[in-house]
């Protein structure tokens, strides 16, 4: 969240959804939870050397953390919509954006999410990582390059969806 520095970010609809059901999840059943484990671990007595107790002042400590940063992600969230994205011969990668690309002799689909929804596992890839970078603003048959560490690699833009 750091490399935000005060401006948006950028997700789909259904990231937003999950943020704000993690979000919902962490204020409501975790909260308590928690507290629950604080109450009983007082309960033992001596909480100087219970280990129960610093373990779940610990993780209150990392609800309560993710709490303000989901609450501020939610807050300065910009959701991109389909409309967002032109249509397909005219069309420009953005945020939101499928991409078709080929790379030496194979095709690739990647899907250009925000940075709070990228899985490069799913091919969801966010617009700040190199290769999201390079495609930004590229339209169907234009290259983007990227430096990777076994140097660089050459994607052609075949479709963007």
């Amino acid at each position: 969240m750091e490399n935000n520095k005060g401006g948006k970010f950028f997700v789909t609809a259904q990231g937003l959804e999950k943020l704000k059901n993690e979000l919902e999840n962490l204020t409501t059943a975790k909260r308590k939870e928690v507290a629950e484990r604080i109450q009983s671990a007082r309960e033992l007595g001596d909480i100087t050397e219970n280990s129960e107790y610093e373990s779940a002042l610990e993780e209150q400590a990392f609800i309560e953390g993710r709490i303000t940063e989901l609450e501020e992600v939610v807050k300065r969230a910009e959701v991109i919509t389909k409309k967002d994205v032109r249509e397909p011969r005219e069309s420009q990668v953005s945020v939101g954006s499928r991409v078709l690309v080929h790379l030496e002799g194979s095709e690739q689909e990647f899907e250009i999410v925000g940075e709070l929804e990228a899985d490069p596992n799913k091919n969801k890839i966010s617009h700040e990582s190199p290769l999201g970078q390079a495609l930004l603003g590229k339209k169907t048959g234009d290259k983007a390059e990227v430096e990777a560490p076994v140097g660089k690699l050459i994607y052609t833009i075949l479709k963007i969806f």
